[in-house]
């Protein structure tokens, strides 16, 4: 049985290599279709792992609440209709509200503030204009932050608003290039800040920077809250201008917010809408229903993108399949036509000894011979197109071996299919009228 699989394979072979240029340009249906479910799974994996990449660096279960800068709300009641809702006091988003937040909602995993400011920054006549954010140890943890060196802020460094830092890896490169940067000071505008902490270097993805408000925070420098809002900044703080400016609509645009950004992270993501809508209650209601502040949920925000490039991919895999039945179809016509043209060949075959079985392996074999040279040259394109995606867009295509294997078995699949119908014709030819034929 081995030996007439091998004489059938061989004979198939045959018939490929005497028609190369019609067993190629069968095969571009294959090729152009494998290029395009390898490029597409490449494009989907890719997308996947880049969803993954921005979960790791935003956390998961998280509620991030955000102040609205005040020129905005003031253009927003520009465009009301004259309604006068600048009249209502707003605190701001503030202290007070990371307080109650805190003591209020009882699904609470963590909690950090931010707060945050350009500073000139010097060590040693080294010059680096760094941002400066105030928040807690609860932002590392929630931002899957890790140390390199050092340790998070003590609880008397926060009880104290000591000057104290930790500072990521870009401004630890550029500061301390050969020494250990723990216990060191550095002087961030007029401020010096012992070093207690530096972090490890993370991948900075710009496009999640205009998605998400991800910072590198590589090249920033942390300070305790209470540090920030004694030391550098506390725009809460009730000035003499602030009462002058009393009762005015439009006494001025500086920003209020004693804090710019609140990340609440839940426990679980049973709740995350449920609970986004208790916390802008509270707010709206600390606020005196002055909407000064915007709720985003990041993981849900995250899964309506996975889910419109789920679509995309749906969009590419329906075009990958056209392009692999288009070819199967051409497979199948070539193969029908072969075998008119070789009647009489098929006719000796016959009368020589070979069976029907014989004949439809050939004929068979030649299908999936055709395709799985398709198959293989799709492969190396679709390789070269996920290549140049990556190379020349902000799309990342990732080819994995699971892929490659998938079109090469649909490849194959496409052969027998679409071989099938040729070759059970051949194998029924009658022999006698066969060999008749010219």
């Amino acid at each position: 049985m081995l030996s007439r699989i091998i004489l059938n394979a061989k004979l198939a072979l045959f018939g490929v290599a005497s028609n190369k240029v019609r067993a190629f340009l069968t095969g571009l249906g294959i090729l152009f279709g494998v290029g395009a479910v390898i490029c597409m799974l490449a494009i989907g994996t890719g997308a996947r792992q880049s969803i993954l990449d921005q979960l790791s660096l935003i956390g998961t279960n998280n509620i991030i609440v955000t102040a609205i800068d005040p020129t905005e709300i003031e253009e927003e009641d520009e465009e009301s209709n004259g309604e006068d809702t600048g009249s209502k006091f707003s605190p701001g988003l503030n202290q007070g509200d990371l307080i109650n937040l805190s003591e209020v909602l009882s699904n609470i995993e963590a909690i950090s503030p931010e707060v945050e400011s350009s500073a000139r920054t010097i060590y040693e006549g080294r010059m680096l204009n760094a941002r400066v954010i105030g928040t807690n140890n609860d932002f590392f943890s929630i931002n899957n932050l890790r140390f390199h060196t050092g340790s998070p802020f003590s609880e008397k460094h926060i009880t104290n608003a000591a000057p104290v830092a930790i500072i990521g890896q870009e401004v630890a490169t550029f500061f301390f290039q050969n020494e250990n940067p723990i216990g060191r000071f550095i002087k961030s505008n007029n401020n010096w800040l012992q070093i207690v902490g530096v972090l490890e270097s993370r991948t900075f993805n710009e496009s999640l920077n205009e998605s998400f408000g991800i910072r590198d925070v590589n090249a920033d420098i942390y300070i305790p809250l209470e540090t920030y809002l004694l030391r550098f900044q506390n725009r809460g703080a009730i000035k003499a201008s602030d009462i002058d400016n009393r009762g005015r609509r439009r006494g001025g645009t500086r920003n209020y917010h004693q804090l710019d950004k609140i990340t609440v992270k839940l426990e679980d993501s049973d709740r995350l809408n449920a609970t986004a809508g208790v916390i802008s209650r509270i707010l709206q209601r600390r606020h005196n229903d002055h909407q000064d502040f915007r709720i985003e949920i990041p993981e849900l925000l995250l899964e309506q993108q996975k889910q419109t490039q789920d679509t995309f991919n749906l969009v590419l895999a329906v075009i990958a399949a056209i392009s692999l039945l288009v070819g199967g179809i051409g497979i199948m016509n070539i193969m029908l036509a072969s075998v008119m043209e070789r009647t009489r060949e098929i006719g000796i075959r016959r009368a020589v000894g070979a069976t029907g079985q014989d004949i439809r392996m050939q004929f068979l074999l030649e299908a999936v011979f055709i395709s799985l040279f398709g198959g293989l040259l799709g492969i190396g394109f679709g390789i070269g197109a996920a290549e140049i995606i990556t190379s020349y867009t902000d799309i990342e295509a990732i080819v994995t071996i699971w892929s490659i294997a998938l079109s090469f078995g649909v490849a194959t699949a496409i052969g027998l299919a679409f071989g099938y119908f040729p070759a059970s014709r051949a194998a029924e030819s009658d022999p006698i009228t066969a060999l008749r034929t010219e």
